[in-house]
């Protein structure tokens, strides 16, 4: 069974991190793709980044280009997003999400994780 667990949401000041991660198992993590997507109270969802299953290659939203890393270990099957200078525009549930295949601009997905909220307010 594919299981992708979000954490490391929370509250945080305007200005400060987070980094997020997301453990999955249940199928051959280095083969597939993953995003991080978000959805904001009262709005759809968001791409936020994507990265290949294996080099490297990664790709991020306009919104967090320069302010958010996306990244993977493969050996641990942990993909990971790092936040800095968090606006409250930033505010959603954060879900992890596997691709069909191998690219991050594929964008089809079929398993997704539970979500972590991420608040940011002073």
């Amino acid at each position: 069974e594919v299981q992708l667990v979000e954490s490391g949401g929370g509250l945080v000041q305007p200005g400060g991190s987070l980094r997020l991660s997301c453990a999955a198992s249940g199928f051959t993590f280095s083969n597939y793709a993953i995003t991080w997507v978000r959805q904001a109270p009262g709005k759809g969802l968001e791409w936020v980044a994507g990265i290949n299953s294996v080099g490297g290659g990664t790709n991020h939203a306009d919104s967090v280009k320069g302010r958010f890393t996306i990244s993977r270990d493969n050996a641990k099957n942990t993909l990971y997003l790092q936040m800095n200078s968090l606006t409250p525009e930033d505010t959603a549930v954060y879900y992890c999400a596997k691709s069909l295949w191998s690219n991050w601009y594929d964008f089809v997905y079929d398993s997704w994780g539970q979500g972590t909220q991420v608040t940011v307010s002073s």
